[in-house]
């Protein structure tokens, strides 16, 4: 019996000493190293040349580890409304390390960053060809391979780069709803190097009027907060996996990319629970309970063909913090301001808005979905009600 205990007590310290060990190692940082958003100029923007610079920034975010960036490798995509034929495009890369001269031919020296360094890089993008105008977006993905305590690791940065700015004179026709006049705003397309502000003012400030109201549609504003994810970058847990099944196909969450996604955003014991709640809720004939439980992410996520392209590649996120955003809207243009959720089933979501919107006045201009749901690139309408003191300055079509 003594052996027994003896042995029994052994093999608990032995197993203790294991999950210290575990836990000594996942509490460790690896190579955490990530390439920023990065900042795109325009050196020619031509008719038939283009030729544009994107520089970013490499950060190693550990406090005591070296990262090695081994790799840099960037791919373009063109989007256009025509063809592509005719038109060449050239990609170099360039270091910019802040202790070591910069090499012109595009091949990448190996270089360690120092812990809590960072080190810049630039791509040079050049494209010719005689049907340039038609050019509507460039996608850039930059594949870079890290090296260090753990091991060697390939991930990628997207970049999405509009290539078409439509007039900021707004040419659809405003629209008569019951208690206020809609116009829909096409704009170029979004991506991280926008700002709600910056675009506000560049297709919508010039023209507004005293009582109108902007509504945002909610996913352009997350993709302006970076908030998109490609699914190659997405590790999906073995909780993932299995819960994605208990949804419906056309759902979000069906795919174990998108669940992985709400399990990071939301927390994983927040989902189960919402998912057992849910479940029990459903067998008495109560629906959507899970979706209030699992947290405001768990109805926005757009998995991948959500949102137009090359945006349908990426899984898209709900906004975050929408209500700072639309009272900074407020304070910097002076205008009402929504973030809303449309779709073509007469389904209008509020995300946020500023004091002075009615939500029941929101439903009634946006419950036919004057932005579309396909690829009308019109994330904005502005909202011309009825009653507002400018109202008899509103075009009549």
């Amino acid at each position: 019996m003594d052996g027994l205990i003896f042995l029994g007590g052994a093999g608990a310290i032995v197993a203790l000493a294991l999950l210290a060990f575990e836990w000594q190692y996942r509490t460790r940082w690896g190579n955490v190293m990530e390439l920023d958003w990065g900042l795109c100029q325009f050196e020619v923007y031509e008719p038939s040349h283009y030729q544009l610079q994107v520089e970013f920034t490499a950060q190693n975010q550990t406090s005591h580890n070296e990262v090695f960036l081994l790799e840099v490798r960037p791919h373009i995509t063109l989007l256009s409304r025509g063809s592509l034929d005719g038109i060449k495009t050239k990609t170099l890369v360039v270091a910019k390390h802040p202790d070591s001269p910069s090499r012109q031919d595009g091949y990448w020296e190996s270089y360690i960053v120092k812990p809590q360094k960072s080190t810049q890089l630039e791509v040079a993008i050049d494209i010719r060809g005689e049907q340039l105008t038609e050019l509507q977006s460039l996608w850039l993905r930059v594949e870079y391979v890290i090296y260090g305590r753990a091991g060697r690791e390939v991930k990628n940065r997207h970049c999405i780069i509009p290539l078409y700015f439509p007039d900021p004179n707004p040419s659809e026709p405003w629209r008569p709803s019951a208690r206020a006049d809609v116009l829909p705003i096409r704009t170029h397309l979004l991506s991280t190097s926008d700002t709600p502000i910056e675009v506000l003012k560049r297709y919508v400030v010039g023209f507004a009027q005293p009582g109108d109201i902007v509504t945002i549609a909610e996913s352009p504003i997350a993709i302006m907060q970076g908030r998109f994810i490609h699914p190659t970058d997405v590790r999906p847990s073995w909780l993932a996996k299995r819960l994605c099944y208990y949804f419906y196909s056309t759902s979000s969450l069906s795919t174990a990319c998108g669940m992985q996604t709400l399990l990071q955003e939301s927390g994983a014991w927040r989902v189960v629970i919402a998912m057992l709640i849910g479940g029990l809720a459903k067998v008495i004939g109560k629906r959507g309970v899970f979706y209030q439980l699992a947290g405001e992410q768990a109805r926005l996520i757009d998995d991948v063909t959500g949102t137009l392209p090359p945006y349908d590649q990426f899984i898209v996120l709900g906004p975050s913090q929408p209500q700072a955003v639309v009272e900074l809207i407020k304070r910097e243009t002076g205008l009402e301001a929504a973030i809303v959720d449309v779709n073509d089933l007469k389904q209008v979501k509020v995300l946020a808005h500023t004091s002075g919107v009615s939500a029941d006045l929101l439903n009634d201009a946006l419950v036919h979905n004057p932005a579309g749901n396909a690829a009308e690139q019109t994330p904005i309408v502005l909202i011309r009600p009825h009653d507002a003191p400018e109202h008899r300055n509103t075009p009549q079509e």
